[in-house]
């Protein structure tokens, strides 16, 4: 078992280094990044920062976010399947969002390679910090690197789908 999570813990931290190389950091898809400088540098990524109270501790909030069947339910019952595991894979909503969980460190953070139905090979990187408010939890949330012209639709789908569904969840 060990082995196993050396091994898990090694690719965990290749694929985070790697990230930047392989486009993850501030991706834009090459038909909409604009012209790069002369390092090949372009600077026009979107990126979405969003603040949310949850009404529930950070333990609870991190559970629901990693485990199978909490989050179905959070999702109305839509086939959900998600490692708890860095470098696993995960698959919600029906299979619309998928991914690999790049750090896990409960109770505080949840960083994922994040895709919806883009091009092949299209990932952004979706960033979850928990933080303690007394008996509730504020999520600061980061999602960047997807490709040009998704924000609005991407931060809508977020608090809609997430921030409610989270509200909904700890409501009943």
């Amino acid at each position: 078992m060990l082995k196993l999570q050396i091994s898990r813990r090694h690719f965990s931290r290749a694929l985070t280094s790697l990230l930047p190389a392989l486009g993850f950091a501030g991706f834009a898809s090459r038909s909409s990044a604009g012209v790069p400088d002369e390092q090949g540098i372009s600077r026009n990524a979107e990126a979405i920062h969003q603040e949310v109270l949850i009404k529930a501790n950070r333990k609870r909030v991190y559970e629901v976010l990693t485990d199978t069947e909490q989050f179905r339910k959070l999702s109305g019952g839509m086939d959900t399947r998600i490692s708890r595991e860095p470098g696993g894979a995960f698959s919600l909503f029906g299979g619309v969002i998928t991914g690999r969980q790049i750090e896990l460190v409960p109770g505080e953070r949840i960083v994922q390679a994040w895709r919806s139905e883009w091009a092949p090979g299209d990932y952004s990187i979706a960033r979850f910090v928990l933080q303690e408010q007394g008996t509730d939890t504020k999520i600061i949330f980061d999602h960047t690197g997807f490709p040009q012209g998704k924000a609005e639709h991407l931060a809508s789908g977020w608090k809609e789908h997430y921030w409610d569904g989270l509200t909904r969840y700890f409501a009943s």
